[in-house]
């Protein structure tokens, strides 16, 4: 499973990237860590994953930031990630 080709400081059952993998492997009906190339997308070259699980995280004093969500296609799947932490894998689009 590639999260990244950096390294992060979230552990990574704790990460938003992860939640996204795992949501999609569930989709597949496979193991999260069965999600990688080439029979499957690479997280980062979709999106970046350190930014992804740090938009959402509270600030460095713990204060909250604002919410929203980010939409993107992995693996053939739109995926939805709010502020709230909720990941959500929407219909297949036609991709892998």
């Amino acid at each position: 499973m590639l999260l990244s080709a950096d390294s992060s400081n979230a552990t990574a059952a704790d990460s938003l990237s992860f939640e996204v993998i795992s949501a999609v492997a569930e989709q597949e009906g496979i193991d999260p860590v069965e999600i990688e190339p080439p029979e499957y997308d690479a997280l980062y070259d979709v999106i970046n994953p350190e930014a992804l699980d740090s938009l959402f995280a509270p600030r460095e004093d713990g204060s909250s930031r604002g919410s929203g969500r980010v939409e993107f296609v992995f693996c053939g799947y739109r995926v939805v990630v709010t502020s709230d932490g909720n990941v959500d894998v929407l219909e297949k689009t036609g991709g892998r």
